[in-house]
């Protein structure tokens, strides 16, 4: 149990007026009790409570290997799980419960308890998984170097022959050669065309001479993720597609430039998209600037235009920049980035240079 992110959150609840808080998000619990589990349609469960009584709900079906210096409440598949949460909170007035938590679960619980306050309570965890320890940062610094290292054999693989998909599949083995245990999602390798669609699904598309290549590639390292996405080119490259690239890049180091403590996540976005705007392809950049990454791939939190949060030290997320040409290619240029005491460290290291690969 990691009893100082525990009282992080116990202090969120407080804040705002919750007697207990129901986790069942797993990286959230494993997050603040160091264990992993994943309970599929089984009812998991990590109940915090604002004065000091904490319990996890778990079923006997599965095994705990360790003392996780925390209460368990254990029950089979033949009982009414919720039924010990309503007998252990018995009372509340108002109890919070995360955005993870299935319907099945929360509306049970809330028939055997009608004179209780139910509410979203995921921002008391969100805000404190936001901003990373020490431990935390060391493990995204070496993910992102792992990452860094995979996509250059990736890119090594372009003009081989190989598809889309047959490329991808690569990925898996090359990050547990470098030490990480596999992908932290389904990578996207996208050629030409397909790379109009920013989260296209690997086909069987084969090269042609001035293709654009977009990798878009995370591994997970014991808990953490990477995340980066590198375009680059097959052969030749038209003078539309090097101008696109140049201003994606642009906005990608801008955006990473103006980085620091107390700068909002809005005004982020706003610099790059601003950048690739003025050049008229602002209707081609179409998602947001980036998002939070940490244990999951995607956290709470994003940069966009939305998003008016202060950016605070110890803070990860991405910014990837993209413009996307219907019929044509596409160009996202993606790192990851660590806020530091003044600024910001970009995690990944791969050469943004443009990059026009040969057989």
């Amino acid at each position: 149990m990691n009893k100082q992110r525990i009282n992080e959150v116990v202090k969120n609840m407080q804040e705002n007026n919750l007697d207990y808080l129901l986790i069942s998000e797993p990286s959230s619990i494993d997050y603040l009790i160091n264990y992993v589990n994943n309970p599929g349609e089984r009812m998991y469960v990590l109940m915090l409570g604002a004065n000091g009584d904490h319990c996890l709900f778990f079923n006997k079906l599965f095994f705990v290997e360790n003392d996780l210096g925390i209460e368990i409440a254990w029950h089979s598949d033949t009982d009414d799980p919720t039924a010990s949460i309503a007998s252990k909170i018995a009372g509340a007035k108002t109890v919070g419960v995360d955005k993870h938590w299935s319907a099945h679960f929360l509306l049970s619980l809330m028939e055997k308890m009608p004179d209780t306050k139910f509410v979203n309570g995921s921002k008391c965890v969100d805000y404190v998984r936001m901003v990373k320890d020490k431990e935390e940062q060391e493990l995204m610094i070496e993910a992102s170097k792992i990452n860094d290292k995979a996509v250059d054999k990736i890119i090594k693989l372009v003009g081989t022959g190989l598809s889309e998909k047959q490329i991808a599949d690569q990925l898996e083995d090359i990050y547990k050669e470098l030490g990480a245990s596999g992908n932290s999602f389904e990578p996207i390798v996208a050629f030409g065309a397909n790379g109009a669609n920013p989260h296209h699904e690997n086909d069987d598309s084969q090269l042609k001479p001035g293709d654009s290549v977009i990798i878009d590639m995370g591994c997970k390292y014991h808990g953490y993720c990477s995340d980066m996405t590198r375009t680059v080119f097959y052969k030749e490259v038209s003078e539309e597609a090097k101008k696109v690239y140049q201003l994606v890049r642009k906005a990608n180091e801008a955006a990473e430039a103006m980085i620091k403590p107390g700068v909002k996540l809005c005004d982020i976005d706003k610099t790059a998209r601003d950048i690739i705007s003025e050049a008229g392809y602002g209707k081609e950049f179409n998602h947001r600037l980036g998002h939070f990454i940490g244990r999951d791939v995607h956290e709470y939190g994003d940069v966009s235009v939305n998003f008016d949060l202060e950016v605070k030290e110890g803070m990860t997320f991405s910014i990837e920049p993209g413009v996307y040409l219907p019929g044509k290619f596409g160009v996202r240029v993606e790192d990851l980035v660590l806020v530091t005491k003044d600024g910001c460290q970009v995690l990944n290291s791969y050469s943004k240079d443009l990059i026009v690969v040969n057989d």
